[in-house]
């Protein structure tokens, strides 16, 4: 089975080796799991929450973008995007509301820091406090819950989020199940129910001062700030009095453990060796200076290489926007029709055109063929081929082309050379029988969504 799993970054700041060691480089090395489905997106409705100043929220989706991309992350592996380029997950969002215990988002660990905060300060509960701070977990919720994830990666702080996402989603199952059963023909249940996953090897980088790595204590380390500005950096870091020549414990050195957090095994016993026999401080920070530096370098000529082709990263997080939306404009659809925001129809009318019509109406299957490819063909009533799709690596591709053929098809279809159809230029199949065309083709496309409608 693959696991799908699903990391949101938000968008109010410039990335730091701490993102990096903690978050970047583990998930990105994850994503390559061949048993995994990934889905990275730029959460900058969060961001909203966090941050009034447009200009920085506009900067940081720009740097966030990215560093993802030069840090390895591959868009044609996973789904990358931003997460206000997805009109499902607002409307997601007001349908997960409207089942939302007020008494749980009370309980949510930003809102009670809020009101203890104020409590404190002698101020009204809620001075300060806005709608968006309070429905945070609704909307994580929607974010989760409108790809289907089964896994999230998240930090310990992050684990209540995870649980109000089930809570939120096992609600509206038990409210709407039935009705979406009923009104896809759908088994199941309409949200997967997601998992928390924390990878306790996970490594929380210490900043300058020894606390950890945040923007909130000014004590970060930009990932790919220029030579000159790392080094600076990296030879302030704060060390104790002991001299050259004095042996130096790696226990809870900062310094110790940003060289482990970039180094190879070796390199790591070679550097602790190096604090037993009494390394100076200068000599270390130099060594961790050249390391981080090494690692970062083509990363940072690729970074540098985005930011400066906006148009490409808008490109990019587009495409990913599409596949994303082959996910969720389906689930929505049947989601809103299992609240009553369906079309209008006469009572019973569709059941019974569905029964009139369905021993007759054109289909598309799925298949796999012998050589472990995924194809897809569409055939009309009578069972004969009027369209053979190409061959794909996995089902989710294939499945891709089938959205984009419902979706696009009407518009876009045409024909090729050699009797190959395409969508916009892209080449998505053959014609089938010596007699099918396009023609064939749109009309049969045709019935299938006034059979849905």
């Amino acid at each position: 089975m693959t696991v799908r799993v699903l990391t949101g970054i938000t968008t109010t700041g410039t990335p730091h080796l701490g993102n990096y060691a903690g978050a970047i480089r583990p998930a990105i090395a994850a994503s390559r799991d061949p048993g995994v489905e990934s889905f990275f997106f730029l959460a900058d409705y969060h961001a909203l929450i966090k941050a009034d100043d447009p200009q920085r929220v506009a900067r940081s989706r720009l740097e966030i973008a990215a560093t993802w991309l030069a840090c390895g992350l591959d868009p044609q592996r996973v789904t990358f995007y931003r997460q206000s380029d997805i009109v499902e997950i607002p409307q997601l969002t007001w349908l997960l509301t409207c089942v939302a215990a007020k008494g749980l988002l009370n309980r949510a660990h930003a809102y009670k820091a809020a009101v203890d905060k104020n409590l404190a300060s002698g101020e009204d509960p809620d001075y300060g406090v806005t709608a968006g701070l309070y429905m945070y977990p609704v909307l994580m919720a929607a974010d989760i819950l409108a790809f289907g994830a089964h896994k999230v990666p998240v930090g310990r702080d992050q684990i209540q989020h995870i649980e109000m996402a089930r809570d939120i989603g096992q609600r509206f199952n038990h409210l709407y199940g039935d009705p979406w059963r009923q009104a896809t023909g759908n088994g199941g249940e309409p949200l997967v129910l997601p998992e928390v996953q924390i990878d306790e090897n996970v490594a929380t980088l210490p900043g300058l001062d020894g606390r950890k790595m945040s923007k909130s204590y000014d004590n970060t380390i930009p990932l790919f700030a220029p030579p000159a500005e790392l080094k600076k950096l990296v030879m302030s870091i704060v060390t104790d009095s002991r001299a050259p020549g004095e042996p130096k414990d790696t226990e809870g050195s900062t310094l110790f453990q940003l060289y482990q957090a970039f180094a190879t095994p070796p390199q790591t016993e070679e550097m602790r060796h190096a604090f037993a026999e009494g390394i100076g401080w200068g000599d270390a920070k130099q060594r961790l200076f050249v390391l981080v530096d090494e690692t970062v370098a083509p990363m940072r000529e690729q970074y540098a290489q985005l930011i400066d082709r906006p148009a490409q990263l808008e490109e990019i997080l587009l495409e990913g926007a599409r596949k994303a939306r082959d996910v969720t404009v389906p689930l929505l659809d049947g989601l809103q029709r299992a609240v009553g925001l369906g079309r209008f129809s006469a009572p019973g009318a569709a059941a019974a055109k569905k029964k009139a019509t369905a021993a007759k109406l054109p289909q598309i299957k799925q298949y796999r063929e012998a050589d472990g490819r995924f194809h897809f063909k569409l055939v009309d009533g009578d069972g004969r081929l009027l369209l053979q799709g190409d061959g794909h690596g996995s089902p989710r591709e294939a499945g891709q082309v089938i959205a984009r053929l419902r979706r696009e098809g009407l518009d876009a279809l045409h024909e090729m050379e050699l009797r190959t159809v395409g969508l916009l230029g892209e080449r998505i199949g053959t014609l089938g029988g010596d007699l099918a065309g396009v023609d064939e083709i749109l009309d049969a496309l045709r019935q299938l969504a006034e059979a849905e409608a």
